[in-house]
């Protein structure tokens, strides 16, 4: 796997991430207009804390990324 691709996916999981915790919150918020059951709330919680847990494992894998290139950069100097 090339350094760009591990970029690629960690940016792609970054923006999936936000786009799935941006739906859930619209939800959650237009839930609190209307009458919602506990379920449809629990569905957009989880689904909030998806988008989050997304973005950290993404950020995580820029963070990785980093730290081989700097790495590499240290073997070859």
């Amino acid at each position: 796997m090339a350094i760009g691709s591990i970029s690629g996916s960690g940016l792609e999981g970054i923006s999936k991430g936000f786009a799935i915790a941006g739906g859930a919150a619209d939800k959650i918020a237009r839930l609190s207009e209307t009458d919602a059951s506990a379920s449809d709330v629990a569905s957009s919680a989880v689904d909030l804390l998806r988008g989050s847990i997304q973005v950290q494992a993404s950020a995580k894998v820029l963070e990785t990324e980093s730290k081989i290139i700097g790495s590499l950069i240290d073997i070859k100097v």
